[in-house]
């Protein structure tokens, strides 16, 4: 009996082979999505250190305005974008420290979930084909199975020649389902976990500008006292 990969295709049923290439379909998506993520992973964590290089030197001398009307051009990274919303609303903010530290804030909370969930965009197809695949698999398995008994019962007899053929397309369903899946979710948990350390990061950059905004508020008010 030939058990070679040819051999267990050409003896596969229609539904074997639909659930063969429904995996495939998951693992080409998951791949396309890996592949993306990585891709646009990269490039905002490289833009947002170019923008915390030159925004921070800017804003470690305290002067907002100057940091409000620098042009650091479009490619900020989801850092540049967050704290670019802060400066956008701290220019159209009033006088008023208290009004204005609290816009800035909500400015900075709204952007930084925006941001937070475009990298997480795609992520859900990883969970899914992670989380799915198997049982697409073991559907397969199933109904190999099933085949296999309905071969026993038509030649009358038992006998591991006579199901042999079930068997392999039980076997060969569960392998690559399991094949798509584990990939998918080493993938998902790699990204989410990149995900969140940058929602850290986010959350630790938004709250020191928003130090540097509350004492710019202090510095002017003490110095309009005087």
């Amino acid at each position: 009996m030939d058990f070679s990969l040819t051999h267990i295709w050409q003896s596969t049923g229609l539904f074997a082979r639909f659930i063969i290439f429904t995996l495939a379909f998951m693992s080409i998506s998951s791949l396309v999505v890996m592949a993306e993520r990585i891709i646009v992973f990269r490039k905002t964590r490289k833009d947002s250190r170019d923008f915390a290089a030159k925004m921070g030197a800017i804003l470690a001398k305290g002067d907002l305005a100057q940091a409000a009307g620098a042009n650091l051009g479009k490619d900020v990274g989801h850092l540049g974008r967050v704290i670019n919303s802060g400066l956008t609303a701290y220019r159209i903010s009033p006088s008023n420290k208290d009004v204005a530290v609290e816009s800035v804030a909500r400015a900075l909370e709204r952007q930084a979930q925006r941001e937070v969930q475009s990298l997480k965009r795609g992520l859900g197809v990883l969970a899914t084909v992670g989380s799915t695949a198997p049982f697409v698999g073991l559907l397969g398995t199933t109904m190999g199975i099933v085949n296999a008994f309905q071969q026993m019962a038509t030649a009358g007899a038992g006998g591991l020649g006579t199901i042999s053929a079930g068997i392999s397309e039980a076997l060969i369903t569960t392998a690559f389902g399991l094949l798509v899946a584990i990939p998918a979710v080493i993938a998902y948990n790699f990204l989410s976990g990149w995900v969140d350390s940058r929602s850290v990061d986010i959350s630790e950059s938004s709250n020191e500008f928003l130090d540097v905004v509350a004492r710019h508020f202090g510095g002017s008010h003490t110095a309009s006292q005087g």
